[in-house]
């Protein structure tokens, strides 16, 4: 697991700055805390950072082919390299390192850019050959490792994050008014769109290839999860089939020179992620928990009951409302607005278990692979009644009703009807793209200022959330929702979460349940037994039942996230009121500070649960003054993160170098008004 960064210039006549190159590298130090690298060739740069999990002593990078003309930066972890270098060297490649990096390398050069087709594992990289005088830039699947892009017609930067592009000094901080309208809908910014205008992310299964003679610039996706439920096997077929590639892919993900831990929240998805590394190492595997004082947000108990089940090395931490004194720190790793809240804990169990390993597995993934979103269960219900109502009568009648009904959370739960209408009256992709929407319209444009609303008025709004779930290509409705939430929520909320709060400590995270052998193995899995009788994630319940205690198979879904609402209403006050609403704060670019005023005020009176859009306007207004105040950059402020975080161990909980990420939101469910985490981690 690593950092990466480059230059490519067009023409060999402007040469890299070597110096320049070493400040990208800077700037994601953190990534890799154990060593850097640098290759410079005129007018190609690659850079390194790393954390050594793999050949400690052997595996540093840049890693070159056997003559030197092809070159890789790898930030990841390929689980089948032994498979392929077994392949490899049975048709004449030659090795030099145990390394999965050289791998990639001899992958290319036998295969070319169908290399990526034969890796299994988490991965974002760049090849620069020689030979051929072209650069390759590819993402793993589902998005896991980031890669973030700014390309003209005269030069391309890349890094493993933003801040590497903004330490070369050629990329400009002019925020893209679409961005703050997508971050507000999403809580963060989906798809390829960045918050700067000239910088992208490379959408995950895709490559990116640029021809240095022609600046011929190409892009193919090379995977995409297909949905065809097999009906001929039976239940108990599908719970063995399960359980096996389960197994499988915990095995594989523990692949290290390192010791590997467990993250374990105390839901079903960590728990039997747990068991199953716990049967497979030959000694305890460390756990790793976090909780609250708010006992209805805290998973301590469950987690420490099946700690004691496995027999774990177990650690946890309580955390306090003072922790949310990290935000300003965090959002120097995050790059861009980010309003997860359960950002906060994953950074602080990230920094707890990097206390003792480099490497803990964890349990994102199950949920959009097997159906575990309550969320899900809504939508299903509502695409039911969808369809029972004719487009002629439903479109008009619905939509107009859903227009005038009022947005009250003072009504009894049952009256709650506002989002259920509009879903009703909508398609089911553009209905579920509603419920994956934080905040809404008209909502949404009111909180912009009137210079952003008016660079905004043609713009409909983000479609990726309904193209995501068209792309299953299939009338199944739940198949449509995963394929939505693979196309916004996964690779840009949740595996961003985790990468940048884990980076942040020198850790590593893998997630077997985004293995894409056992998403491909789920994809097959008739929706009927995800969600069975309206109780998600049934299947894999009931595989777990010779794994874990009833008592946690029983549990309802608990997100991981924060108490934002009561934290809005007691000790952040003065940091909203300061961060957000005071007259000199950076977000006044963007916001209507009048609207901002009446939300928090109606939040603080209990007429109106913002909490959710309310956390997200302090995250966007946190990152602003980080990123684009003059105090704000350059740098990571080494040494002066410390927080008054209260644990339950006497260890400080910030490292003296530590540096973070923000961290926010929740979600309207679909049928009511009721609240849900759309943003809470899987378990």
């Amino acid at each position: 697991m690593c950092g990466i960064a480059g230059i490519v210039y067009r023409h060999a006549d402007r040469p890299v700055d070597r110096d320049v190159l070493a400040s990208m590298a800077e700037a994601i130090a953190h990534r890799g805390p154990d060593a850097e690298g640098f290759f410079v060739d005129r007018n190609v740069g690659l850079a390194h950072r790393r954390l050594s999990i793999i050949d400690l002593e052997g595996g540093r990078q840049p890693i070159s082919n056997e003559d030197g003309r092809v070159q890789i930066v790898f930030n990841g972890e390929i689980y089948n390299f032994r498979e392929l270098r077994h392949d490899l060297e049975a048709r004449g490649h030659r090795f030099r390192t145990t390394s999965d990096t050289e791998v990639i390398v001899h992958a290319y050069e036998e295969f070319g850019d169908a290399c990526v087709q034969r890796l299994r594992g988490m991965f974002a990289f760049a090849i620069w050959d020689a030979s051929q005088r072209r650069v390759l830039l590819a993402r793993d699947r589902v998005g896991i490792k980031p890669l973030f892009v700014s390309l003209d017609g005269e030069r391309l930067l890349f890094g493993s994050e933003l801040k590497p592009l903004l330490a070369h000094g050629d990329v400009e901080r002019n925020v893209d008014p679409a961005a703050i309208d997508d971050f507000f809908n999403y809580g963060v910014i989906p798809g390829s769109r960045a918050i700067f205008r000239g910088v992208e992310k490379l959408l995950p299964a895709h490559t990116l290839s640029i021809d240095l003679d022609t600046w011929q610039v190409t892009r193919r996706r090379y995977w995409q999860l297909q949905f065809a439920p097999d009906d001929s096997l039976s239940c108990e077929d599908w719970q063995a089939a399960l359980l096996d590639k389960l197994r499988e892919a915990v095995r594989v993900h523990l692949v290290a020179d390192v010791a590997v831990g467990s993250f374990l929240s105390g839901g079903m998805d960590s728990s039997v992620v747990t068991g199953l590394a716990s049967a497979a190492l030959p000694t305890p595997i460390q756990t790793f928990s976090i909780g609250f004082r708010e006992a209805r947000f805290s998973e301590l108990e469950a987690a420490r009951e099946i700690a004691a089940h496995f027999g774990t090395e177990h650690t946890e931490q309580i955390v306090e409302a003072d922790a949310a004194s990290l935000l300003p720190s965090l959002a120097q790793f995050y790059d861009e607005p980010f309003a997860d809240s359960s950002a906060l804990p994953t950074f602080l169990v990230s920094q707890l278990a990097a206390r003792d390993v480099k490497v803990v597995l964890s349990g994102d993934g199950g949920d959009e692979a097997l159906g575990g979103y309550s969320r899900y269960a809504h939508d299903l219900k509502e695409a039911s009644i969808r369809r029972l109502i004719p487009s002629w009568l439903r479109r008009p009648w619905l939509a107009a009703t859903a227009s005038v009904w009022p947005k009250a959370d003072w009504l009894p739960r049952p009256l709650r009807l506002k989002t259920a209408l509009t879903n009703l009256s909508l398609s089911d992709a553009d209905a579920y793209a509603n419920t994956l929407s934080l905040c809404r319209q008209p909502l949404r444009s009111r909180l912009l200022n009137a210079e952003l609303r008016e660079q905004l008025v043609s713009r409909r709004g983000s479609l990726i959330a309904a193209n995501g779930y068209r792309s299953a290509a299939t009338d199944d409705p739940l198949s449509g929702m995963i394929a939505a939430d693979m196309a916004t929520l996964l690779p840009d909320d949740y595996l961003v979460k985790v990468d940048r709060a884990s980076m942040a400590c020198g850790l590593e995270v893998r997630p077997p349940m985004l293995d894409h052998e056992f998403l491909e193995l789920c994809a097959r899995i008739p929706s009927k037994w995800k969600i069975h009788n309206g109780e998600t994630k049934w299947l894999l319940r009931e595989t777990a039942k010779s794994l874990l205690p009833e008592s946690i198979l029983k549990r309802p879904k608990q997100g991981f996230e924060i108490p934002v609402d009561a934290w809005l209403r007691g000790p952040l006050q003065e940091m909203f009121r300061e961060t957000v609403l005071g007259s000199s704060s950076p977000v006044s670019s963007f916001v209507d500070q009048r609207v901002a005023t009446r939300l928090y005020e109606s939040h603080l009176r209990g007429t109106g649960g913002h909490g959710s859009t309310l956390w997200s306007l302090l995250s966007l207004a946190v990152w602003a003054d980080r990123y684009l105040t003059q105090s704000g950059w350059p740098g990571l402020e080494r040494g002066t993160s410390e927080a008054p975080v209260r644990t339950e161990t006497s260890q400080p909980v910030l490292p003296s170098q530590a540096q973070s990420s923000p961290g926010p939101p929740f979600h309207q469910s679909s049928l009511t008004e009721e609240s849900e985490s759309v943003h809470a981690a899987s378990n």
